[in-house]
This record gives C-alpha cells, structure tokens and sequence, in this order.
C-alpha cells in the first residue's frame, strides 16, 4: 500500500496554510464544521456538502479529539492527506494508533475508499458491553446471545441479528418497537436482515444518525459503525429524563436572575454539567467546565457522590456512607478506584474504569454522570407558583418527529430544541442540500457571532433561507420572513420544516424508483392498491383525509 500514498510537499502546505488563514478570520487557530466547505474552496478542492458530511463524519471523528466540531490546521491537513490518498498516510495512521486504547481495522465499508482504517476505542467497547449485559440480563429473547464477553469481539457478532439492538432501542425509548414485529426464533438470512433494517430505521425515529450504515455493515459487525449506532441508542435512554418538560425538578439548577425559557433551551449535556456543578457549590467545591480534564484526579465525583448519596432523612430511604478517605490518596489510579468503589455503593458503578477517568474520556464520562443522575439526581422540585407552567408542555409528537428526522441526518449542530436550535438558519442550509436545493454558503453567517449584531447576522441568515425556499426550492412560504424563523415562531417555522422533510421524502423514493418522479397522487395510488392486495376495503383519497381522522381519534381517546 506504500506506493498509494500522495505526499504534501512544503510549497502544498504552506497553500494550505495561508487558505487556513483565510478562513480563520479571528486567529484562533481553527475552524468551525460549518466552515469546511470554504476551506476546501479556498483550497481549490471545492467539494458538494454531501461529501464534506462525509468527510466530517469519517475522518474528523477521529482526528476532533474533544468532539467540539473544531478543526484546527494539523487535523485539516490530514484531510488533505485523506483525499490526496487511496490510503491514508503512515503519519496519520501512526497518530491515530498512537491514541490510548484505539484499535486499528480496515474499512471495508462501501462508502470507505478500499485500504482506509476506522478506530474504535477499545474501552467504549468494553463499556457498552457491561452496560447491555446489564440492561437486558433478564429478557428471556436475549439469553442466547447474553453475557457477552467484554474482553473479544463477542458484541458484534451478538448484535449481528438485529434482537439486541431492537431490544435497546425499546429500552431507551420505550414501545418505538412493536415486539411482534421482532424475528425472535428459526432465524434466516432475511428475517435478520428484516430485524436489522427494522433497527436502523427505529433508531433513525429516535434520533441517532444512521446515515451510511446499512443492515449489511451490522450483520458483518463492523466495530466502528456498530460502536457508533450502539452508544447513540444508549445516549438516547441515558438523556430520556434530563429534560425539564419530563423533569420538573431540573428547574432548581436556574441560576440567581436566569429566565426559565434560557434553562429550557441548554441540552442534556449542559443540563449534566450544571448538575454537577449545583452539587459541587453545595459541597463548598470549585465547579467544572468539562468531562475530561476536570475529573480526571476523581476528586470532584467524590464530592458530587457525597451529595447525592441517600442521608435516610425520608422514613423509606435508607442512608448511604459515602467514605472520604481514599479523597487524599496519592496515586491517581488508585483514587479513581476508591472512587468508583463508592460509586458501586449507589449500584452506579458503570461506564467508567479507573483508567477512563485517569484519561478524561469524555464520551464515558460523560454516560457515568448522566447514569448518576438518573439514580440519584438530589434535586427538590420547586414551588410551581414561581414559574410558567406552560412553558414546561413539552415539544409536540409533531415537533419531536422533526427534530428526530433531523438529527437522524447528521446535521450539526445537533437539535435539542428544535425552534432556538434553528434560529440562527445552519441547520436549515444543510437541510436545503441533502434536498438538493443549492447553497451559496459565502452569502452565509457563521459562527462564533459577534457580541454585538450576532443576532442581525442570525436574521440575514434565516432571510437567505427563506429566498431559497420561495426562490430555488418553490416552497409555499407565503407570510414568512426571517424574522419569524429567529424568533422561533412555531406555526411558520414548522410550514418551512414540513415541506423541507416532505421533499426529502419524495426524493428519496424518486431514488428507489430509478429516478421517476413521485407526488401525492402515486403514494395514495400505491397505498389503495396495496390495500386492496390485502382484501381491505379501507382506502384513502388524500392524506389531509388521514390528518383529520388522526385529530378525531386522538379527541376521542
């Protein structure tokens, strides 16, 4: 493979370079996801936006260390490197090996250039593993393929039938699965590929990003995309509660002077993070500002175990003792231990090894917090009479179908809230592309925002949306303006939304259909026809009918 690779030579880099310069308008020494595209421009490597998500999602995964979406020069050019190569190059490779606990394969995916290598951390497997083993040890439908063995390749051949994934997608979002739809016994080639595809698409319905996996790559077990898949679904049920609408009690993390519709807007992750930090403030402790490099001497869980622990004060709880003693214990490793061994005391011992935390893997860290939370939160539900309880509704079926649909794409950032999380329009734009509606991205405000002005930048942001959809896309956009778009104006954004999602759709069954075009008028063809297959005498004229059928049984109900 030698031979394939391409070299950068200095007068190459130093193009690089000053192209990196271009776009890293305020030095700071990287450039955002968003930015990517202009760089390649400026590069003279344009690429479509497909292909630099693609690019995002294979390689800057696992150069983006930290996973912030940051990209600074050294990552960029292995990039170049990337495109310039059949193969990556030794350099790249040889960082990529150098990282602690990654192990090495070769891509064998069809969306992979032939001889590239995916990583997968060998601690996130062994993680996963326990978690599942767990999670499901007493489901009669997994007692074949359970305890698996953390310690070889025993996860991915035990997912390769679709049951287990079928059966922690339900586990994180309880009944997204009809069991019965499950191939359980006298497995075939085909109803695993059924189970699997039936796990692919309910995990798209939940949020994960299934975009280029396929229920092959799951059934040939390949480590990076089954790694990926499963800690998104896992994600998913960790992050089900940390929400106010679910989790009223959330609201004792407002700070002195916040509104309550800013706490309502942080994700999961800053909600977590605020969490800790509520604890560490009681416990007289500094507060943290991540997952990785601020625990990695173990002594702020300590203090965040020996709030949240159980004290007895309730007639039914019984007290927990939290032992401080291995809090001054010189060895990080084995503070970490100590540690952990308290953390097993709240059956919360999960996730995380001594080494992880030593390391600051974010990722683990990250679900060893939100597992504690989920056990113990500590938190006090305030007196409603001091806030809107009408901001604690909680997004619609409708509003989470959107948001699903989108995150299940890839688009960064990634939708929390659906109306704040569109406000500035990127998502948007990334939306107009995979609907093959072209972007003029250098007409585009990217982040950071400036202090002052960030939101006008916003609203000429949602402006151009809007011109695209009534100028390129055709959209009935009548009484929209961008301003009802920053200002997160649900009826109007959703008319934008709809019609974006509705022309995915369509092209994606135009795609299955070897290019002819689909409307309404086939679908509802399609759907009376199969119906009359099936000798039921149920038929549909429009899908407004079906609409207004949904609206009256759901006022029955």
């Amino acid at each position: 493979m030698e031979n394939n690779i391409t070299t950068i030579s200095r007068e190459e880099l130093e193009e690089l370079r000053e192209a990196f310069s271009k776009i890293d308008i305020d030095n700071s020494g990287y450039v955002s996801d968003y930015e990517l595209q202009d760089l390649f421009k400026e590069a003279s490597l344009p690429l479509p936006g497909y292909k630099v998500r693609e690019i995002v999602e294979k390689i800057i995964a696992v150069t983006d260390s930290n996973k912030d979406g940051k990209i600074d020069f050294e990552e960029f050019v292995s990039v170049i490197h990337e495109l310039k190569s059949k193969d990556i190059s030794k350099s790249f490779r040889k960082s990529i090996n150098k990282k602690q606990g990654i192990t090495a394969i070769g891509g064998t995916s069809s969306i992979s250039s032939e001889g590239t290598q995916h990583s997968y951390s060998e601690e996130e497997k062994v993680a996963f593993v326990n978690w599942v083993n767990k999670a499901l040890k007493d489901d009669p439908d997994c007692k074949h393929l359970l305890p698996m063995n953390p310690s070889d390749a025993s996860l991915f051949k035990s997912l390769a039938d679709g049951i287990l994934l079928c059966k922690m997608i339900n586990l994180s979002q309880p009944d997204t699965i009809d069991e019965r739809a499950i191939n359980k016994k006298k497995l075939t080639p085909f109803t695993i590929s059924e189970n699997l595809n039936l796990a692919l698409n309910s995990a798209s319905a939940i949020g994960c990003t299934v975009v280029n996996i396929g229920s092959q790559d799951l059934k040939e077990g390949k480590p990076h995309l089954v790694l990926g898949l499963l800690w998104q679904i896992i994600k998913v049920g960790l992050f089900a509660d940390i929400e106010i609408s679910r989790n009223e009690a959330l609201i004792a993390l407002l700070n002195e002077g916040e509104e309550l519709e800013q706490l309502l807007k942080l994700s999961p992750e800053e909600l977590l993070l605020r969490w800790v930090n509520y604890h560490l403030t009681n416990a007289g402790w500094q507060k943290i500002n991540n997952f990785s490099e601020d625990i990695k001497d173990s002594r702020a869980y300590y203090h965040l175990l020996n709030q949240i622990a159980p004290k007895g004060h309730n007639n039914d709880e019984i007290p927990i003792n939290i032992d401080l003693s291995g809090f001054n214990e010189k060895n990080d490793l084995k503070r970490a231990e100590y540690m952990l061994q308290q953390a097993d005391k709240l059956g919360c011992r999960q996730f995380v090894t001594p080494a992880d935390v030593v390391a600051g893997n974010p990722k683990l860290n990250l679900a060893f917090v939100a597992n504690l939370f989920n056990t113990y939160p500590a938190l006090h539900k305030p007196d409603s009479s001091t806030y809107d309880l009408n901001l604690l509704e909680g997004e619609s079926k409708e509003e989470r179908t959107f948001r699903n649909w989108m995150n299940s794409l890839g688009v960064s950032p990634y939708i929390n809230h659906l109306y704040s999380d569109l406000a500035d329009a990127l998502v948007i734009f990334q939306l107009y592309e995979m609907i093959r509606v072209p972007v003029e991205w250098n007409h585009v405000n990217k982040p950071p925002y400036p202090a002052l002005g960030g939101n006008m930048k916003k609203i000429e942001n949602c402006n151009y949306a809007v011109e695209i959809g009534k100028t390129k896309a055709k959209f009935s956009l009548v009484g929209i303006a961008g301003q009802d778009l920053n200002d997160g104006n649900a009826t109007l954004t959703l008319a934008l939304v709809w019609q974006l999602m509705r022309r995915y759709t369509l092209n994606v069954l135009s795609d299955l259909g070897e290019g002819e075009k689909v409307n309404d008028e086939i679908i509802i063809k399609w759907v009376n026809q199969t119906l009359a297959n099936a000798n039921k005498k149920t038929s549909i004229t429009s899908f407004k009918v079906i609409k207004s059928l949904y609206q009256d049984r759901r006022q029955v109900h």
